[in-house]
Order: C-alpha cells, then sequence, then structure tokens
C-alpha cells in the first residue's frame, strides 16, 4: 500500500469547505499534515526525522523519513548510503537529504481519523469565527435572550447562537433575575472563552443601555434629529439624560417624554421603574447646569470656565432637592455635565460672605 490515504470524497470536503465556509484548502491540508506527523510519533514512537506530505488532487498522505546523504551510515534512522539515495533521486549528492517514503502498519486507517477529525475541529473554528464577528459587529447594540442561570455573582443568558455573560457589576443592583425570563441587555463586548468559544458581555447598568433604549423607542433620535448629549445613570435608582435638537419647530424634551409621557413610560417600565429626567442640553454651561439639577430650581449660577467648576445657589426650601438623597441629584448632574459641581443654600451663601467681609 503506497498511499496512506487516497480519498476523493476528503478532496471534495475540502473543496465544499472552501467554497462554503471560505476555510482555505490549503490551510486545512497543512493542518492535517501537522496532525498527521503528530499522530504518527505518538502512535510509532519513531526515531526518525520524519515529515507528510499531502496530495492536494487525490488526497494522498504520503509519510517520508528524512534522511542524510553519507558514505558510511552510522545511524540509519537519521541517515542513507549515498548509493541507496541515488535509487530515490539521481542528482542528490553527500551532504543533502532525501525522502525515504515510509509505509507503517496501520497508518492509512490512523490518517483517515485524524483527517476527519482535524476538519471537525477546523470547522467548527471556523463557525465560530463567523458567530464571533457577527456578534463583535453588534457591539453597542441591545440583545434579547432567556435566562439560563442566575446566582449571585453572574446571569447567563441564551441568545441564540451564543451565551450573554452578565457580571454583576453590569447588572442593575434593585432587579432581581430569574431562570427561564426573558430580558434585554447591551452588548459591551464580545470575548473568545474557553476552546475559542464566542461570549457576549452583556450589561443592563451601563448608561449606554439607556442611551440604546431612546433610540429605540423614539424615532426622532434614532433618525437623528434629536441627539442625545450626554447620560448619567444611578443604575436602578435614576438616570439623567441630556438631549437637544438644532431644528427650533421641535421640543426635543417633549418628543422623548411623549404624550401623556407613553414614550418615556416604556423606557421606564424596560428598567423595572427607574426614574428618568429628561433635560434639554445648552451650549451655555450655567443654563445646562441649571437644567441638569432639576428637579430643584436654581436661584444663581457663578461659572470658572477654566475649572469647570460651577457655584450654584438654591433656596433653603431647593438644598436637599438639590442635593438629592445621599447625594444623588448632584452627583449625576455633575457626571451628566462634566463639571464640578457646588450647591450651597441662601443661608451657607450668606454665611460665606459675611465670615470673608468680617476677616
Amino acid at each position: 500500500m503506497k498511499e496512506a490515504i487516497n480519498n476523493k470524497e476528503l478532496v471534495e470536503a475540502l473543496d465544499d469547505l472552501e467554497k462554503e465556509k471560505g476555510i482555505k484548502k490549503d490551510y486545512l491540508i497543512e493542518s492535517i499534515e501537522t496532525a498527521l506527523l503528530t499522530a504518527y510519533k505518538r502512535n510509532f514512537d519513531s526515531a526518525e526525522n520524519v515529515k507528510v506530505v499531502m496530495d492536494h488532487e487525490t488526497g494522498a498522505a504520503h509519510l517520508y523519513a528524512v534522511k542524510e546523504v553519507v558514505e558510511a551510515v552510522e545511524n540509519s534512522n537519521l541517515q542513507i548510503n549515498q548509493e541507496d539515495a541515488k535509487k530515490i533521486n539521481k542528482k542528490v549528492k553527500l551532504g543533502e537529504t532525501v525522502d525515504v517514503e515510509m509505509v507503517p502498519k496501520d497508518f492509512g486507517r490512523i490518517a483517515a481519523q485524524t483527517a476527519k477529525q482535524v476538519i471537525i475541529q477546523k470547522l467548527r473554528e471556523a463557525e465560530r469565527d463567523i458567530i464571533y464577528s457577527e456578534f463583535n459587529d453588534r457591539k453597542g447594540e441591545i440583545v434579547s435572550g432567556i435566562i439560563q442561570k442566575a446566582d449571585s455573582n453572574i446571569v447567563i443568558m441564551d441568545l441564540g447562537k451564543l451565551e450573554g455573560i452578565m457580571p454583576i457589576k453590569e447588572q442593575i443592583p434593585t432587579e432581581k433575575y430569574k431562570v427561564n425570563d426573558k430580558i434585554k441587555g447591551y452588548v459591551l463586548d464580545v470575548v473568545k472563552g474557553a476552546k475559542g468559544v464566542p461570549q457576549v458581555i452583556v450589561s443592563r447598568a451601563c448608561p449606554d443601555f439607556v442611551r440604546k433604549l431612546f433610540e429605540f423607542e423614539i424615532p426622532e433620535i434614532y433618525e437623528g434629529v434629536i441627539e442625545i448629549k450626554s447620560v448619567s445613570r444611578d443604575a436602578g435608582n435614576r438616570s439623567k439624560v441630556a438631549v437637544y435638537s438644532t431644528n427650533e419647530n421641535i421640543d426635543p424634551v417633549g418628543s422623548c417624554v411623549g404624550q401623556k409621557g407613553v414614550r418615556i413610560q416604556n423606557i421606564i417600565n424596560e428598567l423595572n421603574g427607574e426614574k428618568i429626567d429628561v433635560i434639554e442640553w445648552d451650549p451655555d454651561p450655567a443654563r445646562y447646569i441649571a437644567s441638569a439639577l432639576l428637579p430643584a430650581e436654581v436661584k444663581a449660577i457663578d461659572i470658572r470656565e477654566e475649572e469647570k467648576f460651577a457655584q450654584v445657589i438654591v433656596t433653603d426650601d431647593q438644598l436637599s432637592l438639590a442635593i438629592g438623597k445621599a447625594g444623588q441629584n448632584a452627583r449625576l448632574a455633575a457626571r451628566l455635565t462634566n463639571w464640578k459641581i457646588d450647591i450651597k443654600s441662601e443661608t451657607q451663601f450668606k454665611e460665606i460672605l459675611a465670615n470673608m467681609t468680617e476677616e
């Protein structure tokens, strides 16, 4: 038996994989050759310097011992005398190498099994790469999935072709996740996990999830008529969204809230009751910061442009509202505007002025 593999079906399978899956035939053959070499060494414990060459047309796999041409053979595994070498290649010279074909018992069976395993493995890898590319292109989008597992640290979602992984830091703290529940999430990233299997990292807690929900629910945002300038969020409790339109005939806040609050309510429902303040972005930082602190009413603002610092004065009865519970309102306003905001009541401000005067 001169050929370890002579399989027309194998060649046809390699051709089909190249056409249908885009896996290069040369790459597959090279992978099979490498796997066959490993299989031979594992099964035959050979001391020779060997190589495997597959015929691209017939699928025949040939096993060769690579031997150096010498005058006197000292190691028959690695050397061959010139007379025998010339039977293989008439032009060979001393010091060169020749490939001596070998046909070990059972190598044909091993070769056929190995070729099949390599094809299956490469096909799986190609399918994983296709799925990876597909989901990688969906970074920044919203996906829906069924919860397969939910514990204190991680939520695993069935997204159809892939698993979605939602780590604890990407979960909304106020939500309880249950197996078989259908939920939406924002695609943060796509990574290759164990054995190269792609995994989708999903978030419900990031500000961009709110941004995408607005795009989904409000056509004017999706169409670009209204622009979301900034989003700040305390996931599960409150979000602030700054919107703007260059079209003077469009009320960006009213469009987002919708008639009788229908549009914003759909987003609130998806977030299980998280409060959302929609404010109008303004190029004037003082007006923008005042809006960001809603529902509190601002009496005066002193802006320091270079430091991006705003000293805000509110009436005494508005102070707690402006700061918010545990400082939430002020913190979200600062994140939204990207300004440092210091809030004082009128009484506090008068005391500061009085102290400065005394000094």
